[in-house]
């Protein structure tokens, strides 16, 4: 079995090779994997069979992998989530290649990579699933959870789609602040997958440098990566949130943020945000149960005409707009599920930079890491630690 260290050597002694050609280390048999056969049952540790490399794919070495703060409502059945059963269960990760299809023409053996948990056809690009949690809305997307990359990241060994593999500049990112790197730990970079989600969004509406935008809900683990991405980007925020004390402490976290508290009062709302001037644009990413909440009216209302709105929450049902508003005033609605993988490259460029930093200097704090065996510990932690920059990693 190759260790991550050999993977490693074996990267090192690639990057002066013009090709990923060089021989694949040998891979086990089998592996542990972290395995869910029924919402009415918990997921087991199993061993199965490790897959094979093939045209277009890469086999990665899981190092750590995110646990989303709902996991668990996700695997008890709670959430409703369309997947397929059995299924090695997970999402985005930190992975190192282990094994390379014979097509692979950038990566290299050993190459540190962020797993992109967001899986596209690549005969339709619109065909999407979020490998682990949800098998899309089309045949096309579930063809490709049901299929070729069923599982997912809790495990010792992965397949993965070549393009789902984003290279990471290891040397800049882990590498001692004195000689050039960020000093950041390998478990830093799994909030890489927190950010790219809101980078997303606010690139589709065209965020600029020097714009005001509106981040609501603020206070959870997506609309704090959207206060820390936005204020990255050059906008200056105003955040949104019920819970006061979360919401100042995520002001005091950023440079040029703004708070407004959220009270149900939509006209009292939307006037304490215009104290602030002309707000450009408004990113919002409500939970599903705020359905009903008056922070989405509050927002659009606020918005100088020819303002636009991002739509990234994950409310289920049917919300009420102010169409007359948003027709007189010229505003701009888009729908936005994740990212496109130019999203993906950029931010990671951010970052890369030192743009867009990582790490607990930037309030971003790992709470919890634990192996396969003890997902349910990790489940909880993640659930107890949903707030702005809170980590929990499993380690297969």
């Amino acid at each position: 079995m190759a260790s991550t260290p050999t993977l490693l050597k074996m990267h090192q002694a690639h990057t002066s090779e013009t090709t990923s050609t060089a021989s694949t280390p040998t891979l086990p048999k089998t592996h542990r994997a972290l395995v869910l056969n029924s919402t009415t049952e918990p997921p087991t540790v199993q061993t199965i069979a490790t897959p094979q490399s093939g045209p277009g794919s890469a086999i990665v070495q899981v190092i750590v992998a995110n646990v989303l703060s709902y996991s668990r409502d996700i695997y008890n059945g709670k959430r409703n989530y369309a997947y397929p059963t059995p299924l090695v269960i997970g999402c985005s990760a930190i992975a190192r290649i282990a094994s390379l299809g014979p097509d692979a023409t950038a990566l290299t053996l050993g190459q540190l990579v962020l797993i992109d948990s967001l899986l596209r056809g690549r005969d339709d690009p619109t065909a999407a699933c979020l490998s682990g949690v949800h098998e899309g809305f089309t045949d096309g997307s579930r063809t490709l959870m049901r299929g070729e990359w069923r599982d997912s990241t809790y495990a010792e060994y992965m397949k993965v789609p070549l393009e789902n593999c984003v290279a990471l500049d290891e040397k800049r990112l882990l590498g001692k602040v004195e000689d050039g790197g960020l000093g950041y730990e390998i478990a830093d970079l799994t909030y890489l997958s927190s950010l790219v989600v809101p980078y997303g969004g606010l690139r589709s509406i065209n965020l600029q440098a020097g714009e005001t935008v509106i981040v609501a809900p603020a206070t959870g683990s997506f609309g704090g990566a959207a206060v820390h991405v936005a204020t990255a980007m050059g906008a200056r925020v105003i955040a949104m949130g019920r819970n006061k004390d979360a919401l100042a402490k995520v002001a005091g976290s950023f440079e040029r943020v703004e708070a407004v508290p959220i009270t149900g009062d939509v006209a009292a709302d939307m006037k304490a945000l215009q104290a602030f001037g002309p707000i450009d644009a408004y990113f919002d990413i409500s939970p599903p149960q705020a359905a009903g909440s008056t922070h989405l009216k509050s927002g659009i209302m606020a918005l100088r005409p020819g303002g636009r709105v991002s739509l990234m929450g994950g409310i289920m049902g049917d919300v009420a707009i102010p169409h007359s508003a948003i027709m007189h005033r010229n505003l701009t609605l888009k729908g936005c599920w994740m990212y496109t993988r130019e999203d993906l490259g950029a931010m990671a460029k951010l970052v890369e930079r030192g743009v867009l930093k990582l790490g607990p200097g930037a309030g971003v704090k790992v709470v919890g890491q634990f192996g396969l065996g003890e997902w349910a510990k990790a489940f909880d932690t993640a659930a107890e630690n949903a707030g702005v920059g809170l980590q929990t990693i499993i380690k297969p």
